[in-house]
């Protein structure tokens, strides 16, 4: 074992704004294509080596397979603390981003010696099979506001950007099951998924990401009802803002929420992906 005896990685969050999903025989080459934005309110992964593997989320104990299965692939048990900027469960990829924050602390920890490519592909694959993902990861590995032009990971997926910044303003209502709609029938958003990532390549902006976020949300029938509030709010008060896929959550650029006499948690677009701290 290595003399590091403790590592701690830094994921940012991140939104979709729309999506489509791909399943093959593969976890390594399912996934999403779609548009997001990643967050600099992220999570941050602490691997200690342990006799027991022990995951901790705020504090609290939680099983958390994603995490278990990156943990699994290093032969390795270890006290596992997660500590979340974001909401849980509300579309922002905090399980995506605990894979992965496990993945390159374990990495270093265990002498894992694998590549920056691998350990996103560990982490996609570990969110594919757990069923709590198809995205996230490759995306929280880019940074910025990525575009995931084919789905999968590295190796297999293709990945491109809108080049800019932003300052981000998201409100969250509630959990929404990642889970029970990537494994349903996912003809419907699929279509509209894909119909909105030709219209953002032809024309690449911010904005226009976030307007054919709008448009997917309803094409694809998951807006819920305080979601679609503050959206047409964000609208009337001449802001730009979507649904977070997938969660009872809003995002919007700038100070649309402000503006729409919400209180809204503030952030920036991460301009970089996953890391190690010091």
């Amino acid at each position: 074992m290595t003399d590091q005896s403790t590592a701690t990685a830094f994921v940012p969050g991140h939104v979709t704004g729309f999506f489509s999903a791909h399943r093959t025989g593969n976890p390594a080459t399912t996934g999403s294509r779609g548009g997001g934005l990643t967050l600099s309110d992220g999570v941050r992964v602490r691997v200690v080596p342990s006799e027991t593997t022990h995951v901790a989320l705020g504090g609290e104990r939680v099983e958390m397979e994603p995490v278990e299965h990156v943990l699994d692939a290093f032969d390795a048990t270890a006290r596992v603390t997660i500590e979340s900027e974001l909401p849980v469960g509300s579309g922002f990829g905090v399980s995506g981003a605990a894979a992965l924050g496990a993945a390159y602390a374990s990495n270093t920890v265990f002498d894992g010696e694998r590549s920056e490519n691998d350990l996103v592909e560990l982490a996609h694959v570990a969110e594919v099979v757990a069923g709590t993902g198809l995205g996230d990861v490759v995306a929280q590995a880019h940074g910025g506001v990525p575009i995931r032009v084919e789905p999968g990971a590295p190796g297999h997926g293709v990945l491109d950007g809108v080049p800019t910044s932003s300052r981000v303003e998201y409100v969250t209502f509630g959990e929404l099951s990642t889970a029970e709609v990537i494994e349903g029938d996912t003809t419907r958003l699929s279509r509209a998924g894909e119909r909105a990532l030709g219209e953002l390549r032809e024309r690449p902006t911010l904005r226009h990401l976030l307007r054919l976020s709008r448009r997917f949300a309803r094409e694809a029938g998951l807006l819920v009802p305080e979601v679609e509030t503050a959206i047409d709010a964000v609208s009337d008060a001449g802001g730009e803002a979507a649904m977070a896929m997938l969660g009872r959550s809003v995002f919007a650029l700038d100070t649309g929420l402000s503006d729409a006499g919400y209180d809204p948690q503030v952030c920036e677009t991460y301009p970089s992906g996953a890391h190690l701290e010091r």
